[in-house]
């Protein structure tokens, strides 16, 4: 691919960014199976890649709040029709077609350059540039936790003390994390029996780790609760409805799972569906973010860099180096056993670019 210009930004609100690093999940791998994602217009295929971090190479004339050197981070809805899109939060679309990169319809960050309008990219400080590249995950849970927050002013008053996360992958760890900066007493659910290195992290952060090999997530419920929040992180959707008949009265319970398949689970619906009335219970799901959520993000983990020194790192759990070894990137994500964070080292920190052509942006692309 050519490398980008700032001209194909109008106003001049052009910023073109070094790629450093880039995260994969989930998504990565499915896409990349062919099982979604689409191409943009003039393409037969998709650079994927979600979760960018980098830094700015150059900025447009109109540009004020960005410079070369500055760390960043783009997010990664870009704006379709509807009237959510038009304000600002994309992520609320009700349009049946939606615009992703590195998902659906916009080329991602898995290159060696990307260029994007100012609107879209978030300043990371220098002293997050070593975690900077987990900034798009957390943006999942800051929206789903700032969500259930804004749901329940509804009570007037909510103090909530009890969380509970289902879940002990990436998404939980860092659900985990925002609740326990916020001052909640967290419970994390997850199938491995401790001691692992995830239980151990939870620990750090004097978190509850429970495996579900053992004591279920109502059984918990029982010995911890009520769970004021519940989040739920694990892509396992019978466990939804566990976590509903666990969650407190006047609670929320957030979903952040996109579960794909055609499972069906026999539940207590009557019990559920009383309980959740007569108890003012809320369900609200999370998916993707808009820039508040980033913004809040940046600020969660400068707090956990002051309050946790040295977590988030351990986060980082399996690099690959290189653009050129992209099989092996998706290999590690498949296949890496402990493995929590796998992203790909597209350029060291702090380094001059290495140029692997003069003339051409490389990339990691899939065939769509």
């Amino acid at each position: 691919m050519p490398k980008p210009s700032l001209d194909e930004i109008p106003n001049g609100r052009g910023v073109l960014v070094r790629v450093l690093r880039v995260g994969v999940d989930g998504t990565d791998k499915e896409i990349n199976a062919a099982e979604y994602g689409a191409a943009p217009d003039g393409y037969d295929f998709l650079v994927i890649g979600h979760e960018g971090f980098g830094q700015v190479e150059a900025v447009g004339a109109a540009v004020t709040e960005l410079k070369p050197g500055d760390f960043v981070v783009a997010t990664v809805r870009r704006p379709g029709t509807s009237i959510y899109d038009r304000i600002g939060t994309s992520d609320m679309t009700t349009d049946d077609v939606y615009f992703e990169r590195g998902i659906n319809l916009r080329h991602g960050y898995l290159t060696e350059y990307y260029v994007d309008d100012a609107d879209f990219i978030v300043k990371v400080p220098k002293g997050l540039s070593e975690v900077g590249v987990l900034l798009e995950p957390l943006t999942v849970v800051e929206k789903g936790v700032t969500q259930a927050c804004e749901i329940q002013r509804r009570l007037r008053v909510w103090h909530p003390k009890k969380a509970a996360v289902t879940g002990a992958g990436t998404i939980g760890l860092l659900a985990a994390l925002v609740l326990r900066l916020r001052g909640l007493d967290v419970t994390v659910f997850g199938q491995r029996p401790a001691p692992y290195r995830n239980s151990e992290l939870l620990a750090q952060i004097d978190a509850r780790y429970i495996s579900t090999k053992t004591t279920s997530v109502i059984e918990g419920a029982a010995e911890y609760g009520p769970f004021d929040v519940i989040f739920e992180a694990t892509g396992f959707s019978p466990i939804v409805f566990e976590a509903m008949q666990a969650l407190g009265k006047n609670g929320a319970l957030v979903l952040s799972s996109v579960t794909g398949g055609d499972r069906h689970v026999d539940v207590p619906s009557d019990m559920i569906n009383l309980k959740f009335v007569l108890g003012n219970k809320v369900v609200v799901g999370t998916v993707n973010a808009n820039r508040e959520y980033f913004e809040r993000g940046v600020q969660d983990m400068a707090l956990a860099e002051a309050e946790y020194a040295g977590w988030l790192g351990q986060l980082l759990t399996h690099p690959v180096r290189g653009l050129e070894n992209y099989s092996e990137l998706l290999q590690t994500l498949t296949t890496a056993k402990d493995a929590i964070k796998v992203y790909c080292e597209v350029a060291p920190l702090g380094a001059p670019a290495l140029r692997l052509h003069s003339d051409v942006d490389v990339a990691a692309a899939v065939s769509v």
